[in-house]
């Protein structure tokens, strides 16, 4: 538990230990690190720059790829100040080669500039509190920080600047001063970096409306204290006495940016002129203690063509202290340089030193001071809008420490990001299962009002930390599991015992069964079973059944299932060298194949097959001298010329296989054969386990567009016209229904494709990834697969895939306590009813999203609950079930939802139901989708929980603060807004990696992690801190490394110092620098050593082996690496955070209104 947090004072619950009697426990290949959850998509050649956009339908701007609502704002055309609901200027549309402004070139007004600040004084985010802050004491143990958002990061070892040096008290009675600048007791907080001015001329008479620029905590009744405290402003006080909903207030108008005037309809000509705004110099860092930008005066901005909003409540609030806290009350952190107290107690907007103007930043407190006269306009600061980095810092320096004790019903969970202990004491860890919201509304009408997704992200396989221990094995014999006679729920720990111990209610449907005689137990004083400790299922929130012959296909038990290799030996393949290399790797592969616990060897058979036009198996029986080869041409309808000889124990077979790998490059050496076959390559892989009555996988190495003459055969259909139409969907589709009912015969006998392509042009992903996708299978894609550099990549997925933990011939089932059903299921799967989810293979990587939708009315005192219930075949061919249970509390509060969310699981599952939208939809109206809930999920959290303010602000839930910064990442994404670099295959494998992601994996992807590693410390393990994805974060004399799961890319400055170049790349100059290294040089120096085990253990993290990429800074992939930096404005049309957060302001405004 966090040491902040108040003990469980429920019964304790005994923490099985691995000597429980007569359980087996499996064991794990391939333990990842201590708690790092691993993610699961393979690199893709990313995008880059810009495609040409149709002509915009009326009232929408091209550069915001949003929907104006309302007509636009005119201004005039020599102001170079911008209407609020402005994202970025209006440009025509580029042409494809377009490059990007580069440091130094001037910028258009919509791109305002950024400081590049050296970041060895600067941190990002939001300055840690003096002490760590707590959520007051709820119905339940309630942990600091849980429901506040990741970016994901899951390695924990980062270290993070301090907080800042002092922190000034600033008392109620101040609340009606105009403080005019912070005393020099109270420095910048960390992180508060202020810019220079911006590129936007000064204009004459510049005006900021009141309420602008004011990001400070909101309190209203009924909920916790922030668990952070925003960077660059004053903290409210809570209106109320009592406990408080802590949230975030941001600024809805850019400071600097007009309220709308009155008039209506504007040409692009009255926008101010993009050119001949150079950028300015960049700052060297941070103000000093003492040298603060002044505020804004409280006089009337003297543009204003409408009344501002008004913003009486805006500022601090006299009032207690709130009761039931732990920490230091909010009002504890000192009112931040650059924001200025106003009479009637709210805030006016910052403003920076523009060019021209004296700086506003030698200066001396002058409390009670008239204020002086007005510097001129600043853009909304970066620093003083929510963190990633720092929430997660956050939730790791509050959550890291203790282990995640499950006994209580609905406790949210540390981020993913944070490296955490889990202990199960009733309820399943949340590597398994993450739920959007830990507590959910007890009526349908209070979900549909909130508009918050009820979701649960489920990994049933999921990998633990080797300090964890493994789901036990329970075995009942021949009876099996103990199950509900009405439901068929399992036994476990919820499931209450009546009548002395010999019927049981069920806690899902409350029916009441007879306990069967050999189950029977007395019960103790406080009605549990006196063996309570000894079963895992009543003890524990996850644990395996040992399954009878009645769980089994044909009333049998299964055989061990098996693997088989079929590679393509087309010309294309075979000249690439890719065919002789997977012979090498998979003679010593073969080797470590899954095997169960303490099994000597693996009990998997493995056969051959190569193939172009037709396919060739081979037989490679223990018995014979040299393996033999039978051809079959006859593709249209495939059968497998032989029984025996084709699958084969690895061992037994050695010589046989052996030979075979080495005489297959040469076999096909000359070949001149370019076409390939597809459909018929896994109908043969498909008869051949059907013949061998077992289920297995098939591993597919596959080159080019299947055009030859057969069932399945593909034509290129790729046409970048379609995309921004309404054809665009048909893209993701796939060509024809053929590969749909081969993925449906394959999931009905257990057959799973992994499948792994090698284009070098179009090869209609969307259409060959139905059946992996179908049968619950994995697609790796190396597109131009050169040896040299994807050699590694490609053996690295490969082994990992081979010997992953896989359950076969899977079915999972969720139930959940009356109130609540599963409506809807995410995911690489089959269903073929309305609750069963069927997969021919499910591997330790995968996810199962599901929604659960009311049916019912909830209690708070019951609350709800799920049991994920997994059926499938071991890698030995044992039959288990695997159980997850899962309590979560209910609430007739909105308040109370809105304390219990957790953004990274919401944005894994938004991503989810975008990304299956596109198939049905044109990609604009599921972006609209996107925002408009999301719009609806913040505004009814302002109109319902947040105690009554000046519309001119943006409130935030504290655990929901992320949700804008996250949800901008999806929409940016090359799914749903491509740049002219991404493929049609990249956008479609995507879409299905994406689809069964996990959250660690999802938050990684859509906020990629930025670490600089010439703030490394070579003497230490840990990381260094990570920054903010924004451009105007790197410096020029640094080194970067940026991941995203499927990529790391290391960024190197032009003016990085020459002895860090030669041990880090091994040249003298930074010229010299080779951007086409697949791996850095093994260097014999502390700083080589640390980026080298940077990597290393970032790979370890993630279920793919990212491909590492080299760009020097100004080179031209550059651009691919900038579209990472997802807090800055796209090539390919993306709003940056600071203009999304403006627009989604805007967005609530209009719901409120």
């Amino acid at each position: 538990m966090s040491v902040n947090q108040q003990a469980h004072t429920g019964p304790p619950y005994g923490q099985p230990q691995p000597g429980y009697q007569g359980y087996q426990q499996p064991a794990y290949g391939g333990q990842s690190l201590p708690g790092v959850p691993r993610s699961q998509y393979g690199a893709y050649n990313g995008p880059m720059p810009e495609y040409q956009q149709p002509v915009p339908p009326q009232g929408y701007f091209p550069s915001l790829g949003f929907p104006s609502k309302g007509s636009p704002v005119s201004l005039n055309s020599d102001s170079s100040s911008l209407a609020p609901n402005f994202i970025g200027s209006l440009r025509a549309p580029p042409t494809s080669g377009a490059p990007p402004p580069v440091s130094g070139a001037s910028h258009p007004s919509g791109h305002l500039a950024y400081s590049q600040f050296d970041h060895g004084d600067v941190q990002n985010g939001i300055p840690a509190s003096a002490a760590p802050m707590q959520r007051p004491p709820a119905s339940q143990p309630f942990l600091p920080g849980s429901g506040s958002t990741p970016v994901s990061q899951p390695s924990a070892f980062q270290q993070y600047g301090p907080p800042p040096a002092s922190v000034q008290q600033l008392s109620n009675h101040m609340a009606g001063m105009t403080i005019g600048t912070a005393t020099a007791s109270a420095p910048p907080p960390a992180g508060l970096g202020y810019g220079p001015p911006t590129s936007v001329p000064p204009v004459s008479g510049s005006f900021s409306p009141p309420g602008s620029g004011l990001y400070t905590p909101y309190s209203a009744t009924q909920g916790p204290p922030p668990t952070s405290v925003p960077q660059g402003l004053p903290v409210a006080q809570p209106p109320f006495p009592g406990q408080t909903v802590s949230t975030q207030r941001l600024p809805t108008q850019v400071p600097g940016f007009a309220p709308p005037p009155p008039s209506t309809g504007v040409g692009p000509s009255s926008y101010p002129p993009t050119t001949g705004a150079p950028r300015p110099p960049a700052m060297p860092g941070p103000p000093l203690p003492g040298q603060t930008l002044a505020g804004p005066p409280s006089s009337q901005p003297n543009h204003v063509t409408s009344p501002p909003p008004p913003s009486a409540m805006a500022g601090l609030h006299p009032g207690p202290p709130m009761s039931g806290l732990h920490g230091p009350p909010p009002p504890t952190h000192p009112p931040q340089p650059g924001y200025q107290m106003q009479q009637n107690g709210s805030f006016g907007q910052m403003r920076g030193p523009q060019p021209n103007y004296g700086g506003a930043y030698p200066g001396t407190p002058n409390y009670g001071s008239p204020p002086g006269p007005p510097p001129p306009p600043k853009r909304l600061d970066p620093d003083s809008i929510p963190s990633p980095i720092q929430v997660i810092e956050d939730d790791r320096s509050n959550r890291g420490s203790e282990p995640f004790v499950t006994g209580a019903r609905g406790q949210v969970p540390p981020l993913v990001t944070t490296n955490f202990l889990v202990k199960d004491q009733g309820n399943a860890s949340p590597r398994y299962i993450r739920c959007t919201s830990y507590n959910i509304p007890c009526t349908s009408d209070m979900a549909k009002q909130s508009q918050v997704p009820l979701a649960a992200v489920i990994k049933p396989l999921a990998t633990l930390p080797p300090e964890e221990t493994l789901p036990y094995l329970v075995d009942h014999g021949e009876s099996g599991p103990v199950r509900c006679n009405r439901c068929k729920a399992y036994m476990c720990p919820f499931m209450q015992f009546i009548e002395g111990g010999r019927r049981f209610q069920c806690c899902f449907c409350s029916c009441v069964t007879e306990v069967p005689p050999h189950y029977f137990q007395h019960l103790d004083h406080t009605g549990k079973r006196v063996d309570f400790y000894d079963r895992p299922e009543l003890s524990l929130g996850s644990y395996e059944f040992l399954a009878t012959v009645d769980y089994c296909k044909n009333n049998k038990f299964p055989s061990p299932p098996a693997f088989i290799f079929m590679i393509d030996v087309s010309y294309n393949a075979v000249k690439s060298g890719l065919v002789r290399l997977i012979c090498e790797e998979l003679k010593s592969l073969l080797d470590y194949l899954p095997r169960e616990g303490n099994m000597e060897e693996s009990a998997i058979r493995v056969g051959f097959v190569t193939y172009n036009k037709v396919l060739h198996f081979y037989n490679v029986k223990s018995s014979l001298a040299q393996p033999q080869m039978m051809v079959v041409s006859d593709v249209a309808d495939m059968f497998v010329p032989l029984l025996d000889g084709f699958l084969v124990n690895v061992n037994e077979s050695r010589t046989v296989i052996t030979s075979l790998l080495d005489q297959i490059p040469e076999m096909f050496a000359d070949t001149r054969e370019t076409e390939t076959v597809f459909a018929p390559v896994i109908q043969a892989g498909l008869e051949a386990l059907k013949a061998a009555e077992c289920a297995g996988k098939l591993f597919i190495f596959h080159t080019s567009l299947p055009i030859a003459e057969a069932p399945g055969k593909l034509k290129n259909r790729d046409d970048r016209k379609l995309i921004n139409t309404d054809k665009e969907k048909t893209l993701f589709q796939p060509q024809t229904s053929f590969y749909n009912n081969l993925a449906k015969d394959c999931v009905a006998q257990g057959c799973c494709v992994d499948l792994f392509l090698f284009p070098n042009q179009y090869l209609d992903v969307a259409t060959l990834g139905v059946v992996p996708y179908q049968t619950g299978g994995s697609i790796y894609k190396y597109a131009y697969f050169q040896l040299e550099t994807d050699q590694d990549r490609f053996l690295n997925d490969l082994r990992r895939d081979v010997q992953k933990e896989v359950g076969f011939d899977a079915v999972m089932r969720v139930r959940t306590s009356t109130g609540i059903r599963a409506t809807d299921f995410f995911g690489a799967f089959y269903m073929s009813n309305t609750t069963d989810v069927e997969m021919a293979g499910l591997d330790c990587d995968k996810t199962i999203t599901v929604e659960f939708k009311h049916d019912d009315k909830l209690s708070e005192d019951s609350g709800a609950l799920l049991q994920c219930a997994l059926l499938y075949t071991s890698c030995a061919g044992q039959r288990r079930l695997r159980i997850h249970n899962l309590s979560l509390n209910c609430c007739t509060q909105l308040a109370d939802l809105y304390r219990n969310c957790e953004t990274d699981t919401l944005i894994n599952y938004l991503a989810k139901y975008a990304y299956r939208g596109v198939l049905n939809s044109p990609v604009k109206t599921v972006r609209d989708a996107l925002i408009n809930q999301c719009a609806q999920i913040l505004a009814c959290y302002r109109k319902n929980c947040a105690s009554p303010s000046s519309a001119g602000q943006l409130i935030l839930p504290e655990c929901m603060k992320l949700l804008p910064v996250y949800l901008n990442c999806v929409l940016k994404s090359d799914v749903l807004q491509p740049g002219p670099e991404v493929t049609t295959d990249d956008r479609a494998y995507i879409r299905q990696l994406v689809t069964s992601m996990d959250v660690a994996e999802t938050n990684v992807f859509f906020y990629p992690r930025l670490l600089p590693l010439t703030k490394a410390d070579v003497d230490s393990d840990s990381l260094p801190a990570a920054i903010r994805n924004s451009e105007e974060r790197l410096s020029k004399g640094d080194i970067y490394l940026l991941e995203n799961g499927l990529n790391i890319f290391v960024w190197v400055g032009v003016s990085v110092q020459q002895g860090l170049i030669q041990n880090l790349f091994g040249v003298s100059s930074f010229g010299q620098i080779s951007n086409t290294l697949s791996a850095l040089p093994v260097l014999e120096n502390p700083f080589s050593k640390k980026v080298r085990s940077i990597v290393d253990m970032l790979q370890g993290q993630r279920s793919r082996y990212m491909k590492l990429i080299i760009v020097k800074q100004e080179d031209k992939l550059e651009m691919l690496f900038k579209h990472f930096l997802v807090e800055d404005k796209s090539l390919s049309g993306g709003a940056s955070y600071v203009d999304f957060l403006c627009h989604m302001h805007k967005e609530i405004r209009q719901l409120l209104s």
